[in-house]
Order: C-alpha cells, then structure tokens, then sequence
C-alpha cells in the first residue's frame, strides 16, 4: 500500500477525494494520504503516521521550486536521489520510478536528477543559482528528504514525485510561505504579509500564473495514476 506525503492540501487534493481515517486520508484505490506542513521535520512524521497506517511505501508528492534553468513552471521532476545540504543522501526506487516515468511521459515530459531538501526556503534567483552550481540539484523542496529518511529507516521503496512552480528565475515571494506553513494558504496571512511587504504583489502575480501551470501538470500526473 502507498503513502503519499504532501506539504499542502491543495497538493494532496490533487490525487483526488480523500476519505479521512483517523490522522491519514485514504482515496477510493486505497492509497494513504497524509498533509504534513512544510518542513522536513513535519514530513517525516507524517511519513510515520503513514507506515502506522499500514503504507508499505512512500512517496513525497507536490510542488518544488526550479534550481535548472531550463526546467519551466508545470515541469514534472523524478528525481533519481534526493539530497540536504548537511550531506544526507538518499536514492530512490529505480524500478517504481520507471514505472511512474512510464505513466507521466504519456500526459506530460519528465525530468529526472538530484532533487535538493532544504530547511530554509531558496526564494532568492543568485541562492537558487548557487544551490545548482554547488549541489548539482535540477529543483528544490522543504520535504522529500524527511519522507525519504523515514522510508530508508524502515526497508521500505521511495520516490518523490515534483513539479515546478516557481523556476529558477522567479523571486518566491516570503508572503506566500509565511500564509502556507500550516499545509494551507492562510489568506489572512497572505494579506497581513503583502501589507508589510507590498513590492512582492508583481511577484505574487507572476507566481500565480506559475501556479496554474504547475496544478495542471499535478492534476495530469493524478491522472497517470502515480500513487
């Protein structure tokens, strides 16, 4: 049985309806579902309430940010490894992997690579360009490391399954992560942070644009089936 762990509800609702079954969410093929939050640390207790469930394996499912100019927003990342900045390493399962490739090539281009965990948010473009100079990684998140430690701890198969939303060439706007920490978009927090910070709005607009590419590109790897 596959668990997949998603920071953001919008991310998990993506796969689909989720019946709700004590501190996980399950879809109508039996796939477990968990919301973490951000955080690499909320990830892999979420990654542990799934095996609890029953999961058999795990996958780190959502959005990312680009460190590979060339990767556009909607961009769908399988990363053959997943890495931290403090030296942690983990590979994922080549076989499911393949299997995944497979199945999203069919609805849209697939990229593969390192994929970079990182505890702070890279929003800046000259951080996101030197992640990818020192690291090598093609995309970063704030999660899949955890899920991946989590999975690698108990013998288990994982994958992480990504797609762009903001490239390597857009600034993150520090009111979008301050109103998601919670695993929601808090508007009220939206709002409070463009009042303190009100020249990120032109950026906030080019990220939603962003944003529709990349829920599309979500909604079509669903659609393959990933989980």
């Amino acid at each position: 049985m596959v668990g997949v762990v998603a920071a953001l509800a919008a991310e998990a609702r993506a796969l689909g309806p989720v019946k709700r079954i004590g501190d996980v969410g399950c879809l109508a093929d039996g796939t477990l579902v968990a919301v973490s939050g951000m955080g690499c640390a909320a990830a892999g207790l979420a990654a542990a309430r799934l095996i609890e469930a029953g999961a058999s394996a795990l996958m780190s499912f959502g959005l990312a940010g680009g460190l590979d100019p060339s990767l556009g927003a909607g961009s769908v990342v399988l990363p053959r490894e997943v890495i931290s900045l403090n030296g942690a390493r983990c590979l994922t399962s080549t076989a499911w992997r393949e299997q995944l490739r497979t199945a999203i090539a069919r609805q849209r281009p697939v990229a593969d690579g390192i994929l970079l965990s990182s505890l702070d948010v890279i929003d800046a473009v000259a951080d996101k360009a030197a992640a990818f100079r020192d690291t090598g990684a093609v995309a970063v998140d704030m999660e899949s490391i955890g899920v991946a430690q989590v999975a690698a701890a108990h013998g288990l198969p994982f994958v992480a399954v990504r797609v762009i939303v903001d490239t390597a060439a857009d600034v993150l706007p520090r009111a979008v992560v301050a109103a998601s920490r919670a695993g929601q978009v808090s508007l009220r927090r939206l709002v409070g942070g463009l009042a303190v910070a009100p020249f990120e709005l032109v950026a906030l607009i080019r990220l939603a644009q962003r944003y529709r590419a990349a829920t599309r590109s979500l909604a079509a790897v669903a659609g393959a089936r990933v989980a």
